[in-house]
């Protein structure tokens, strides 16, 4: 682990020579430790400085700053899912099973490498989804699937850019795109206020979309263990390894936040059975 840590920062390290030299000082990609920072720094303030900044102010009402937030997300999205499909995994030119890296400079692989970079980018930009919950003293919706799933991600991207921009490991982007389109249409509607609550029955359905992803995304990476692909292995154990956390951790919120309503539910009808029975 060190070795990898000193490899990914020394320019003399033999990890180092196997880097992607197309994104050669693009921001950010220099070294990984400005990605662990903003992390770090992150986690810091939603966790300790954020919470007792608010502690004696009132909350934020930032309705139409989240809308225009959630708005550019959805665009944002949107357009890397589109580069990503068109010039990648929908183009017919991608392999399902096997993609091994484009290095070259023709227009479809630099598209897609400047595409899985902008992906790894808007992973700051999401940060602002728990600011924005610091700013609302909505403490509640700051868990530890939030936390770790916003605070791991830039850096379990940067080395996928940096070394395998547009292979194999790249239909994480892919997929992500596509639920955050639909996640941040639903943040939308939420921002509108009461007037829409009724539309949002769906939050129940939204993650299990997400834990869809996950155990695709999953599936598509540990599948090069079996067969044989020109692509760095260890990518597909970094990238899938944390599918698969982010898929435990989804599971579980799934499993504390529906069941026990389902569960209530449940007991409630069978409790006005049991009452009828009794009148009849």
């Amino acid at each position: 682990m060190t070795f990898l840590f000193q490899a990914l920062i020394f320019e003399d390290s033999p990890l180092w020579e196997s880097r992607d030299k197309r994104t050669d000082g693009w921001p950010l990609m220099s070294s990984p430790l400005p990605t662990i920072v903003i992390c770090l720094t992150y986690v810091y303030f939603v966790k300790i400085w954020g919470p007792q900044f608010m502690k004696h102010r009132p909350a934020y009402n930032l309705r139409e700053v989240l809308a225009v937030y959630n708005a550019f997300q959805i665009i944002c999205n949107g357009w890397l899912f589109y580069e990503l499909g068109r010039y990648g995994w929908l183009s017919g030119n991608y392999s399902f099973i096997c993609q091994p890296v484009d290095y070259s400079n023709n227009e479809a692989a630099l598209r897609i490498l400047r595409a899985s970079y902008w992906f790894f980018m808007s992973k700051f930009l999401d940060l602002f989804d728990t600011l924005f919950f610091v700013l609302r003293k909505k403490n509640n919706q700051i868990t530890m699937l939030h936390v770790i799933h916003h605070g791991l991600l830039p850096m379990t991207i940067w080395p996928g850019v940096r070394f395998t921009a547009g292979g194999h490991a790249c239909f994480f982007a892919f997929l992500n795109t596509l639920v955050h389109v639909v996640m941040y249409f639903y943040y939308f509607l939420a921002a509108m206020g009461p007037s829409v609550r009724k539309y949002l029955g769906w939050k129940k359905h939204l993650t299990c979309f997400q834990i869809m992803q996950f155990i695709v995304g999953s599936v598509h990476c540990f599948q090069l263990i079996f067969i044989d692909c020109d692509f760095p292995i260890a990518f597909c154990w970094w990238i899938g390894g944390h599918e698969i956390l982010f898929l435990y951790l989804f599971i579980k919120f799934y499993r504390q936040t529906y069941l026990p309503q389902q569960e209530m539910k449940s007991s409630s009808q069978s409790k006005k059975k049991s009452v009828r029975l009794k009148i009849c």
